[in-house]
C-alpha cells in the first residue's frame, strides 16, 4: 500500500519505502501481508494512514449496500472477491479520481481483502490443526490445537475493526447484533459454527468463538485418535445396524456430533433419514438423506423455524429415521414421540456430564413443552432411549468415549440406567491420559432385539 506519512518523514519521492510500509501495517496493528511495490510516479495521489482508514470505512460501506447480499461472507469464493474488488475500485475512483488506475487497483486488492476476509482470522481459517479461534478481545486471539489453548500475538486494529468482521459474517444470513439482541450463532460459508457477543453482554468489548468445520471423520479415524477402540466399535455398529435408539451425551468439544456422523454411516442404505440441525455440522455419506437446517428470526423479528416444528414437521414426512443434531428443549418431547411411534434407530445429542445426568436432563427437557403430566415423562424418556453413549474431553485435550449405558427404565421419577462399558484412568503424566475400556456388565438386554433382526452379538468388548 502506497502510504503518505502525515507528518511528513517520508523517502525522497514522498513515499514510503517498502519496509517503511511494513513496519507503519506493523505498528498500524494490521496483520501482515505482502506487498507488492509500485515506483512512485508524479501522478500519484498519497494516502495518509488516516486517509486509507476512512477510505475503507466508506469502501465497507458501499460494499455492503451495493454488493449481493448472497456474495458477502464467502471469503474463499473467487466470484465474491471478484465483486467486492470491483465495488472498493469504483469507491475509491469516486473519492480519490486523481490516483492512477494501475494505483486504485494496488489499493483495491488490499482493502477489498481486509473488507472480505475476516483479518487475522483468516490464517487460522485456513490452518486444518486449527480446531477452534477464540477472540476474548480485539487484541488477544486465542487457537486450540490438539486440544489445549495458545495466545496468537495476533490482534484486530480495533474494536471497530472486530466489529466489521462480524458484520461481513453475519450479514449475509439476516441476522442482527445490536443493543437489543446482543448475540448471535451464524455459521461461515466452510460450515464452521460462529457464536458472536457484544457490549453490554460482553464487558470487555465483542468476542468471538469459532468452532471449525471439520472433514468427515471416520469410525476408523476416531479409533487412531484414541476415541475408542475395535470392539466397541463393531458392538456399535450392530446397534446401528439394529436399530437401536442412540442418544450420544457429553460436554462441549467433546466430539458429540462427529462421534453422531461417524455412526451414522452404518445406517442401512435402505432406510429414509431426516436430519435436524441447528446449523448444520453433520455430513451423512446416505444416499436417502434430507437435511433440514432450523432458523432464527430474521432482522425484523419474522421467519423463526425452531427445531421443534422441524421435529413435528418431519413426523409427517415418512422417514425411517430422525436424527437430531443436539436436543436443548422442548423439542425433546417430539423426539421422544418419534421415538415411541416407531421411528425406531433415531439418534441425537444433548449437553450432559454423565449418562445419569443425561437421563435427568432429557426428563426435564420433554417436561418443558407441557405436553404430558410431569408423573408420566419418566416413562415416556425411559420408553424411547436404548442406549447412552458417554464422551468426554480428558485432561491432556483427547476425546474418548469414557462410558455406555443402558437404559433400564424409570424408578420414583429418575431414568434408571446400566452401565455396560466403562473407560479406566491408569495414569496421566501431565501430557498424556494412558487408561482402557473394561466392561462393566455383559448382561445386555437388548441383544434379544438385535437377534431379531439377525444380528448376532458378541459382547461389547
Amino acid at each position: 500500500m502506497l502510504f503518505r506519512n502525515s507528518n511528513n518523514e517520508s523517502n525522497s519521492k514522498g513515499i514510503l519505502s517498502q519496509s517503511e510500509v511494513e513496519r507503519s501495517d506493523t505498528e498500524n496493528r494490521q496483520y501482515k501481508r505482502i506487498i507488492d511495490y509500485i515506483p512512485a510516479t508524479d501522478e500519484i495521489k498519497e494516502l495518509t494512514k488516516e486517509e486509507y482508514q476512512e477510505l475503507k470505512k466508506i469502501a465497507q460501506t458501499d460494499v455492503m449496500d451495493k454488493v449481493d447480499a448472497k456474495l458477502l461472507g464467502k471469503y474463499r469464493d473467487k466470484e465474491a472477491k471478484e465483486a467486492i474488488k470491483r465495488q472498493v475500485i469504483q469507491t475509491i475512483q469516486r473519492l480519490h479520481p486523481s490516483i492512477p488506475y494501475k494505483n486504485v487497483v494496488l489499493i483495491a486488492e488490499q482493502m477489498s481483502t481486509e473488507i472480505s476476509g475476516y483479518g487475522p482470522l483468516d490464517k487460522y481459517l485456513n490452518d486444518s490443526d486449527v480446531t477452534e479461534i477464540l477472540v476474548e478481545r480485539f487484541d488477544k486471539v486465542v487457537i486450540e490445537k490438539d486440544g489445549i489453548l495458545y495466545e496468537t500475538g495476533d490482534s484486530f486494529g480495533t474494536e471497530e475493526d472486530l466489529r466489521l468482521v462480524v458484520e461481513r459474517i453475519i450479514m449475509p444470513l439476516g441476522r442482527r447484533l445490536n443493543w437489543a439482541s446482543p448475540t448471535v450463532d451464524a455459521r461461515l460459508p466452510d460450515g464452521s459454527r460462529v457464536c458472536a457477543v457484544i457490549p453490554p453482554i460482553a464487558v470487555d468489548g465483542t468476542q468471538i468463538a469459532i468452532r471449525k468445520f471439520k472433514p468427515d471423520l471416520s469410525i476408523d479415524k476416531l479409533i487412531e485418535y484414541g476415541s475408542l477402540n475395535e470392539r466397541i466399535k463393531e458392538a456399535l455398529i450392530k446397534c446401528v445396524k439394529g436399530r437401536l435408539s442412540i442418544m450420544v451425551s457429553g460436554g462441549t468439544g467433546s466430539g458429540k456430533s462427529t462421534f453422531l456422523n461417524a455412526l451414522s454411516s452404518f445406517i442401512n442404505p435402505n432406510l429414509s433419514i431426516i436430519t435436524i440441525e441447528n446449523p448444520i455440522e453433520l455430513q451423512f455419506n446416505h444416499p436417502r438423506v434430507r437435511r433440514w437446517e432450523a432458523r432464527p428470526a430474521n432482522i425484523e423479528g419474522t421467519g423463526e423455524v425452531s427445531i421443534r416444528h422441524l421435529v413435528i414437521t418431519a413426523l409427517r414426512s415418512r422417514p425411517d429415521i430422525i436424527i437430531i443434531s443436539e436436543v436443548r428443549g422442548a423439542e425433546a418431547y417430539d423426539l421422544m414421540q418419534a421415538l415411541n411411534t416407531g421411528h425406531d434407530g433415531s439418534m441425537s445429542t444433548l449437553h450432559a456430564n454423565s449418562p445419569e445426568e443425561a437421563g435427568k436432563r432429557l426428563v426435564s427437557m420433554v417436561a418443558s413443552a407441557r405436553e404430558l403430566t410431569s408423573d408420566l415423562v419418566p416413562s415416556y424418556v425411559a420408553g424411547g432411549i436404548d442406549i447412552i453413549v458417554q464422551l468426554s474431553r480428558m485432561a491432556d485435550g483427547s476425546r474418548k468415549l469414557v462410558a455406555i449405558h443402558e437404559v433400564m427404565g424409570e424408578k420414583n421419577g429418575n431414568i434408571i440406567t446400566k452401565p455396560l462399558v466403562e473407560y479406566k484412568v491408569h495414569s496421566y503424566d501431565g501430557k498424556v491420559v494412558k487408561g482402557d475400556w473394561i466392561a462393566v456388565n455383559e448382561n445386555f438386554s437388548r441383544v434379544e432385539k438385535l437377534r431379531e433382526k439377525g444380528i448376532e452379538w458378541n459382547g461389547w468388548l
